[in-house]
């Protein structure tokens, strides 16, 4: 049998050596979801140019997404999300006509520079009050989606979408708990509220780094964030050890803006380990995915030992067995073998720490 278009298309794209990154993938989709919205204006209207209304869509929506991202306007974007509420939704509002009126503007002069309409330019370019209300509709459903995946994480929002996990699914995942240190001490010198928004800082920066390294950001408890990977995409790579150092370096490299707006410098504690789990959809009002069996309470066992042992990242030996090699720079403490409760076995553990340089420079 012969492949279908997207999977042809998939293979010459990794063939060309373009790998588009996990995430990338929602965003195109919205875009082409743009598209379409532009499509079926035009089949509901009968403006008779399919391809012209799929070109306004898809920029309408690009401008609409690049606002909503804080990529275009970024500090009316940050100003916007701290108005109470009854002031933000009428601005919010207006500012997406601006970004519909730019994105209208933009697809009408390709169409219109390119012979696709014969329509005048003034009217390629300028949107209707139908194209107006219209595209507000489609934006705050755009916007609504996207909300709702960053609210639950990326991975997590799709499986749910799809109904990956409706039935319990037997599977293999890496765990990465982040723990975030002297939280409670901070607490103490500086109130809850500071304590909060220290805790929020700290959790996004997390973000940019575990999506480069292909990981789903899926719970947090208290100071504590939970990521993971099935296991093939965390193996390859070394991706989850990657994840580790990159947020330890993005912390590091911040340090005194951290100083400055919170006078303290964020630390973490962090534990690596995988195995099989069961993973199932779980709630009736509010649905989310949980994990199920031993590899997630030997993670959190294993950043336990964190304090005891005085080792910032701890791996596990059955997932430091896995890896098929360690980032560069990056070496393996063996700490020996240690219980871990509610085990019957011991544990391997090993301590991930920069390589000193001799090491480096003689590998």
């Amino acid at each position: 049998m012969q492949p279908g278009l997207p999977a042809r298309v998939a293979h010459l794209w990794r063939v060309a050596g373009l790998p588009i990154p996990q995430h990338a993938w929602f965003w195109i989709g919205i875009l082409l979801l743009s598209a379409g919205a532009g499509l079926l204006y035009d089949a509901l209207f009968q403006n008779g140019i399919p391809l012209v209304a799929a070109i306004h869509g898809f920029f309408i929506g690009a401008c609409a997404l690049l606002m909503e991202r804080g990529t275009l306007l970024p500090q009316l974007q940050a100003r916007l999300r701290r108005l109470p509420t009854f002031l933000y939704v009428p601005i919010a509002e207006l500012a997406y006509v601006g970004m519909i009126t730019l994105g209208h503007a933009t697809g009408g002069i390709i169409v219109w520079s390119t012979g696709l309409t014969p329509e005048p330019f003034a009217v390629a370019v300028v949107p209707s009050l139908r194209v107006l209300v219209y595209a507000l509709a489609v934006s705050a459903l755009l916007v609504f989606v996207v909300r709702m995946r960053d609210l639950i994480g990326a991975e997590v929002f799709v499986n749910l979408l799809v109904g990956r996990y409706h039935r319990p699914v037997e599977e293999e995942r890496i765990f990465l708990f982040v723990d975030v240190v002297g939280s409670t001490a901070y607490a103490e010198t500086h109130g809850a509220l500071k304590t909060q928004a220290f805790l929020g800082a700290v959790f996004a920066t997390l973000a940019e780094p575990v999506r480069r390294c292909h990981g789903s950001t899926d719970d947090f408890v208290g100071d504590m964030a939970m990521i993971t990977w099935p296991m093939a995409r965390g193996l390859q790579g070394a991706r989850c050890v990657a994840c580790v150092l990159a947020i330890q370096e993005s912390l590091a490299r911040d340090a005194a803006a951290w100083q400055e707006r919170f006078g303290a410098v964020p630390r973490i504690r962090a534990a690596l380990h995988g195995g099989p789990v069961v993973t199932a959809e779980v709630g009736v009002d509010r649905h989310k995915i949980a994990y199920f069996g031993d590899a997630v309470n030997v993670t959190a066992r294993l950043e336990a030992l964190c304090r005891t042992l005085d080792a910032p990242v701890l791996i596990s030996g059955d997932l430091l067995a896995k890896l098929p090699r360690l980032p560069d720079g990056v070496r393996a403490r063996a700490l020996g073998e240690h219980a871990v409760r509610g085990r019957d076995q011991v544990l391997a553990v090993a301590a991930l720490e920069h390589a000193p340089r001799a090491g480096r420079s003689a590998a």
